[in-house]
């Protein structure tokens, strides 16, 4: 689909092979902003389609043959819940990418287009600054982003913690811990600590092929980091590198090593490894305020910054979220079963929530 917007600009709806011919226009498009978030890479349409079977849409705002907006969408269709338009799930941070306000409220418009052919419930637009549109008519910002400035060097850094930090992080060293770094041949070990941790918090776990979408679209910029307790996997994470900025889209440790402070040590370790590839910012992920997870994130120093993700709601939209208290009776439910159990159902049913 093609919308002209006069002589200026037009916008271009692509999927399939005409996603396929655009995508280094587009990785051309955000690799030219400055500081560019790892979510923000065009390829992770491909790794939602591969890893949690999405249909995947862009819109390009293009002028005289050069991008000049880019709004990447996931079309999620589940039995369960419904139907969705996305920028983007699993991700943090995704939305509109244009510098002028008409190429922003173009893009928007055509998105809520492409919703509504699609008979979805909702455009979910993960934004970290509002924008401003008649046709939003829900906003969900009750999280905030967690980020750390980072030194040049770590010794500055590390003299800035808690003392209460620095010890946890010793004791990790003392409790004969070792941390690994690698890809495709941890993630057997990686998926064994993330999906029972998520059994333990009663969350369905995201599919094996996720993370291995993860680390085969982005050589050099995905790793997986391990720890192990005389020699089994207590701690995991999946860490992904953009322009200047270090995300941890996924960790997990295993409740019953947290008195080895593993956890402790992989995030340091995390932290470390972004400070040597010469990143400015680490990003923890987003969290609820004041909650547990804020408050591990906010004692290594990290900030708050805006996550506001506005909705066009064709209908009323169901709340979803794992934190919803009418979902208290099935988690503990999950909680009881296998592992092996969760690792079959979980996929199925977390790729249908948005």
């Amino acid at each position: 689909m093609v919308t002209s917007l006069g002589e200026q600009w037009k916008i271009t709806t692509l999927s399939g092979a005409s996603l396929h011919e655009a995508m280094p226009r587009l990785q051309a498009f955000l690799g030219s902003k400055q500081h560019n978030h790892p979510a923000h890479n065009p390829l992770w349409l491909y790794v939602l389609k591969d890893g949690l079977r999405h249909v995947p849409y862009a819109l390009e705002a293009s002028s005289n043959g050069e991008t000049v907006g880019y709004l990447p969408l996931i079309f999620v269709r589940s039995t369960l819940f419904g139907r969705f338009l996305v920028s983007l799930p699993y991700l943090n941070t995704a939305g509109v990418f244009a510098d002028a306000p008409d190429v922003q409220r173009g893009l928007i418009d055509q998105a809520i287009e492409l919703s509504q052919s699609l008979r979805t419930r909702h455009l979910e637009l993960r934004h970290e600054q509002p924008i401003d549109h008649p046709r939003f008519n829900g906003v969900r910002a009750t999280k905030v982003h967690m980020r750390l400035a980072l030194p040049s060097f770590p010794g500055p850094l590390w003299e800035s913690f808690p003392a209460k930090v620095r010890n946890q992080v010793r004791k990790g060293e003392k409790s004969n811990l070792t941390v690994h770094w690698g890809g495709k041949e941890l993630l057997e070990e990686f998926y064994f600590v993330f999906s029972t941790n998520m059994r333990d918090l009663g969350t369905p776990v995201y599919s094996k092929r996720l993370f291995e979408a993860i680390l085969r679209y982005f050589p050099g910029q995905a790793e997986l980091c391990i720890v192990r307790h005389q020699g089994m996997p207590v701690a995991c994470s999946v860490l992904t590198h953009g322009q200047g900025i270090t995300e941890v889209p996924s960790a997990s440790s295993l409740k019953d090593f947290k008195h080895t402070s593993a956890n402790m040590l992989m995030f340091w370790h995390l932290i470390d490894r972004a400070i040597q590839r010469g990143q400015h910012t680490f990003d923890f992920g987003r969290s609820t305020k004041d909650s547990n997870t804020y408050r591990f994130k906010k004692q290594w120093g990290a900030t708050e910054s805006p996550a506001v993700w506005q909705y066009c709601l064709h209908g009323q939209s169901a709340e979803l979220r794992a934190d919803n208290p009418r979902f208290s009776r099935l988690i503990r439910i999950w909680q009881r079963l296998p592992v092996p159990v969760t690792q079959v159902l979980g996929p199925q049913i977390v790729r249908g929530i948005p």
